[in-house]
């Protein structure tokens, strides 16, 4: 009882200095705050600032807690590890079904930065077929879900 109290008090303190950095920012004149540099730095980095730290600390904190708890949990631990090879042989089967030719714009000349064998093309080639694998996998699975929806009823 007394960790959701204090769960409850470090909310409302995080709550309340986000509100007053963010008032600050909606009372000012907005042509004054567009124009100058210092005013800028003043009101709108603070914010920027916190709220990037914020996103920093709740991503650290989702992930020590998520390690934590398969640490804790051997079952979850090996299930997770499952998941992540499967992923990994989907990344590698995308990897070598992605290509690596060259990015052509509309008039036929080669992109700065895309020549044939390039490794961004590669990489931007595996992130589509990752995508469209990925899609495919779970219009599958969406679909088993439905008939088995269907076949229950």
């Amino acid at each position: 009882m007394k960790s959701n109290k204090l769960l409850n008090i470090a909310i409302a303190i995080i709550s309340v200095i986000g509100i007053i950095l963010f008032v600050r920012v909606a009372v000012e004149d907005k042509e004054a705050l567009e124009s100058s540099v210092d005013l800028q730095n003043g009101l709108v980095s603070p914010l920027v600032y916190y709220s990037t730290y914020l996103l920093y600390a709740s991503v650290i904190i989702a992930l020590v807690l998520s390690m934590i708890s398969l640490v804790r949990n051997p079952d979850n631990l090996k299930k997770t590890l499952m998941g992540l090879a499967v992923l990994g042989v989907i990344f590698l089967i995308s990897y070598f079904t992605a290509d690596s030719a060259a990015v052509l714009d509309t008039q036929g000349v080669v992109l700065e930065g895309g020549e044939e064998g390039s490794t961004t093309n590669q990489m931007v080639g595996t992130g589509i077929w990752y995508s469209v694998f990925l899609g495919a996998i779970a219009s599958v699975f969406f679909v088993w879900d439905l008939v088995k929806g269907l076949v229950k009823s």
